[in-house]
């Protein structure tokens, strides 16, 4: 796999915004980051994400969200395109008290079921021979096994992201069109069934940092009036189309083990797509 520039530990500040106030914080923005390269010549200078959340069949990782557990964890997969050779990540977010940590694995998307039935992770199911990455899916399937966890969610929107040029320490993104669907399957479309839309035309802004708070994020606060507040986009998603509704579902199904990777696959380091590269929030 390509270099990862997920920050395995940070702090996340989320703020609900007008797209009027994002466009704004965008110019101040700009005179600290860059644009993200996988938005650079996009429209909206965005470029989607999908993820689909696994959750118990009593919702126990949106309860948890919802009632403000200091220490949780959710489990997705997320994914960019509908290309059969690119990345699945499986990932493990967790929060502890205000810290996120992050764990996540390449996996070949023909292995993804197989690995959601509740088989063992191998590592010809990875798209990379490191170890934490093993680790990473290991632990995935152990917590979804543990929970009897499933599909349940399709969540979609469009990112707006601004790095650093120096390091990994600081970022700033901009969700929008957030999308929310039912999903029991394990079906990696990019296409949603009747979504709804937890923050209507709202713009998600997030403030992410691994290190010390810096000071022109106290000053862009303080310029645009911002106000903390959460914007759990799985869990406002679940709240807006009815715990009722995602109660209980079918579990993944499959008959075969995945294919193995092909002597080229097995071979490459490198994910033969840029999205490899990209950081989840």
């Amino acid at each position: 796999m390509g270099p990862d520039k997920l920050q395995l530990q940070r702090v996340e500040l989320k703020y609900r915004v007008r797209e009027a106030i994002a466009l704004e914080v965008r110019g101040f923005v700009q005179s600290f980051l860059e644009l993200d390269e996988y938005g650079v010549g996009r429209p909206g200078l965005s470029y989607p994400i999908h993820s689909l959340y696994l959750d118990s069949d009593d919702l126990r990782t949106f309860r948890e969200t919802f009632n403000g557990s200091k220490n949780r964890f959710k489990l997705r997969l997320r994914f960019y395109d509908e290309r059969p050779n690119s990345p699945v990540f499986f990932e493990i977010k967790r929060r502890q008290n205000d810290a996120i940590l992050k764990q996540r694995a390449g996996v070949r998307r023909a292995a993804v079921n197989w690995l959601l039935a509740g088989h063992l992770p191998e590592p010809a199911h990875l798209l990379s021979s490191r170890p934490d990455h093993l680790v990473a899916l290991q632990n995935f399937c152990r917590l979804m096994l543990d929970l009897q966890a499933r599909p349940k969610a399709h969540v979609a929107y469009q990112r707006e992201a601004w790095v650093s040029t120096q390091d990994n320490s600081v970022r700033v993104t901009m969700d929008r069109e957030v999308c929310v669907a039912r999903q029991f399957g394990a079906g990696l479309e990019l296409a949603q069934d009747n979504p709804v839309r937890p923050f209507g035309t709202g713009v998600i802004l997030e403030l992410k940092f691994t290190g010390r708070f810096p000071n022109w994020f106290r000053e862009l606060v303080q310029r645009f009036d911002l106000e903390r507040t959460s914007a759990a986009k799985y869990g406002d998603g679940v709240a807006l189309i009815g715990e009722e509704n995602l109660i209980g579902s079918k579990p993944v199904q499959t008959d075969a083990p995945p294919p193995p990777p092909s002597p080229v696959e097995a071979a490459a380091e490198e994910i033969p797509t840029p999205m490899s590269q990209i950081v989840p929030a």
